[in-house]
């Protein structure tokens, strides 16, 4: 006959397994779980990574040369880096010392050269358009669609010489700094809030597609914020170490955070959007036919 000392240990193993699956499935179940599982399903990460790559191949040299054309601002694209990382003075240094004299990019670029930036630039818009299209599971949309790259293309180079014609000045109230930062974050929510509509060709609800425009625009604020105390270091930390190619490195790791921002935001407002929708059935019971 076994011997029963060991029989009320027993169990003990048992019961905390099932404790760690209860608690498993629990948080498989939250919506935490639920925006990890989504992620994961469209490659969330790799997605913002490959966003970062062709921003910095395709949408940054066209930039350059239509920052170029700003002679006012004396900085030309540095100026627009400047100002999306909120990097403090020493770290501005080194960003202007890689990208140049303004104008010098205008002046040495042909038309054939321009052409060729604003097609790669269009490509960059498609990559925006797919992103959205897994975000909410709709196939891809017809090669006839192509002209809303363009357009959207030409949008977001007018909104970012807005905004950086917008910029805070260096000596300004707080009152002034927190009515510009409200202004950014609502330029940013009609953009991304009709860059969504645009690019998906209108195949979602603007009541849908609110949400993650809102988080969107949020996210990229919080995300200006982690630059001033996180990124704007390492770009002199960086120079330093590395030299130029350090603040390349910076540059693509913040560039890896807005694309995370803008695909992640975008899933995360489907899953409001969804959550509303639950929340008003409940509400509202219909009896079936």
């Amino acid at each position: 006959m076994p011997p029963t000392s060991g029989a009320p240990h027993d169990g003990a193993p048992a019961e905390h397994g099932h404790w760690f699956h209860r608690l498993h499935q629990r948080v498989l179940t939250s919506a935490v779980g639920l925006a990890w599982s989504r992620g994961r399903e469209m490659e969330l990460m790799h997605r913002a990574m490959g966003f970062a790559a062709l921003s910095l191949l395709t949408l940054v040299p066209l930039l350059i040369v239509v920052a170029s054309a700003d002679l006012a601002s004396g900085q030309g694209f540095a100026r627009w880096l400047i100002q999306g990382l909120g990097v403090s003075e020493v770290s501005q240094e080194e960003v202007e010392r890689i990208f140049g004299k303004p104008g010098q990019a205008l002046q040495r670029t042909t038309a054939f050269g321009l052409a060729a930036l604003a097609a790669f630039g269009v490509t960059f818009g498609s990559a925006v358009q797919t992103g959205y299209e897994r975000v909410w599971d709709l196939p891809t949309a017809r090669w006839h669609t192509m002209w809303r790259h363009v357009v959207w293309l030409a949008v977001l180079v007018a909104s970012l010489l807005l905004f950086v014609g917008t910029s805070t000045p260096a000596h300004t109230s707080t009152a002034g700094t927190v009515l510009l930062a409200a202004a950014d974050v609502t330029g940013a929510f009609l953009f991304f809030w009709w860059s969504q509509r645009f690019l998906l060709c209108g195949r979602i609800r603007w009541r849908a597609l609110a949400p993650g425009a809102a988080c969107t625009a949020l996210g990229l604020l919080g995300l200006r914020v982690f630059s001033q105390f996180v990124f704007s270091p390492l770009i002199a930390s960086n120079a330093v170490t590395y030299g130029e190619f350090g603040t390349v490195l910076v540059l693509q790791s913040w560039l890896v955070g807005v694309g995370f921002v803008v695909y992640g935001a975008a899933l995360v407002g489907r899953m409001i959007h969804e959550h509303q929708v639950v929340r008003r059935l409940d509400r509202e019971p219909f009896d079936l036919p």
